[in-house]
This record gives C-alpha cells, structure tokens and sequence, in this order.
C-alpha cells in the first residue's frame, strides 16, 4: 500500500518542523514548505527521509495566492496527491495596537488568514477531483478564547481562522473531506535558557509549556482514522493557560 501525503506549510523551524518529522516516522510522504529557509527546509526532508518516506521543501510565500498555486502543482506532480494538509505557516508579530500600521495589519492578515484560505480551497478542490477523502488542519492558537497585549492583529485572525474551519468543515463534509483545528498555547520551540519568555510557564496551571512533539502528536491522530468522526472543531492544546479567570490561582 503506497504512503498517505501530507502537506505542511511553514515547516522549516518550530512547530511545523516537527509536524513534518513526525508524521514522517508516522509513515506519511511529506511535502515541507518554506518560504525564507530552504537550507532548514532540506534538512527536515532529509530527516525525514530517514524513517524511509520520501520528502521533498517546496517554496511558497502563504500570502501569495499564486505561490500557492504552484506549491500545489509541484506537489501533486511530485507525488499525484495531497491526503493531509496541515495549515501551519503563520507570523505572530507583536505590536501595540495604537502602534499598529496598515503595512503590518495588511501583512499578518495575508500569511495567517487569507493563506489558510485560499491554501484550504485548492487543496479541497484537487482533493475532490481526485475522489480523496482528505483532512485539512489548520493551526490555530489559544488566543482564539484568551486576550494578550500587543495581539490586536494576530489574535483575531487566528479567531477567524477558529471559524472558517467550523464552516467550511460543515460544507466540505459533504465531499468526504474533514477540516479541523489545534489551538497551541504556548509551546517550546528551542527557547535559550534565559529567555524572558520561559518565566510565563510559572503561570500556567500545568507550569510547563507544551512540546512541540506533543502538537505533532495531535495532528497526526486527527489526520487518522480513528479520528474519521470528528470535523468542525478546534483542540486546544495549552496546559490550561485559558482556564484562570486570573493568571495566578495558588489558592487551588
């Protein structure tokens, strides 16, 4: 029996690097898409490959439609299908919003929102085509359901993200497709020791932050089958970061 495909954008570095990796050991045939690194983008394949699947780093800036476009042409003459695609590229600039511009409004929407689009609808229109009953999983983050500063931006387009994958799963069932969300908080990719980000995990109930394996792990069941009867919704993986009504609960 020939390998699942599976499609990961922004998988060169952080979460979306270990999506590629582990879905490889997983047995999938993976496409790794980068957009600035293609040297971090071979080295992912090459790992991969390890595990005996084939890989190869295919380019597209997420917010260019017809970059998108051609990663899928690329991918599909590489490998005659896409069963998973996991929407994973994204920007998480922090700006205050009094601070905020057009340029910087304009930019982070066009990676986070309009490339899980328009990435989303060619991926489930080749799908249908080609009589797949694929699984399309967008990353989302725990801000969809908590407020951040210096967040304006990014926050809301990952809400929007959290919607459209309700609708469009309500639509695309009828197709045979899936569509799904996960919703890291925050997740430990290679921060030095040190970094002023680490002290954030003494606020989390759980106090620690989440492993970027333990996001791929997630991913890979709800691409399964076992996960066959679950579309429309959102998994949120975050240690309980949004539960407090107050980030400090030593009372409990």
């Amino acid at each position: 029996m020939e390998n699942k495909t599976a499609l990961i954008t922004g998988a060169a570095k952080g979460i979306g690097r270990q999506i590629a990796i582990s879905m490889a050991k997983a047995g999938y045939d993976i496409a790794v898409n980068y957009r600035s690194d293609r040297q971090a983008a071979l080295e992912v394949c090459r790992i991969a490959g390890e595990s005996g699947v084939r890989a190869f780093p295919v380019y597209a800036d997420m917010s260019v439609v017809d970059d998108i476009r051609g990663m899928y042409d690329q991918v599909f003459s590489q490998f005659g299908a896409v069963d998973v695609l996991v929407n994973n590229a994204g920007i998480s600039s922090e700006v205050y919003f009094l601070d905020a511009t057009e340029e910087m409004f304009d930019h982070m929407t066009a990676v986070d929102w309009k490339g899980v689009y328009f990435s989303s609808q060619i991926a489930a229109k080749r799908m249908i085509e080609r009589e797949i009953r694929g699984v399309i999983i967008n990353i989302a983050s725990n801000q969809v359901n908590g407020c951040w500063p210096r967040a304006t931006i990014y926050g809301p387009t990952k809400a929007a993200v959290a919607k459209f994958t309700r609708n469009a799963a309500m639509e695309l069932s009828l197709k045979g497709i899936r569509m799904v969300a996960v919703a890291p908080g925050y997740t430990d990719v290679g921060w030095e020791p040190g970094d002023i980000r680490l002290e954030a995990a003494k606020r989390l109930p759980m106090k620690r932050f989440a492993t970027t394996e333990e996001i791929a792990q997630a991913v890979i069941y709800l691409a399964s089958d076992a996960a066959d009867y679950i579309t429309g919704t959102m998994l949120t993986i975050d240690g309980g970061a949004t539960l407090p009504v107050v980030a400090a609960n030593d009372f409990v």
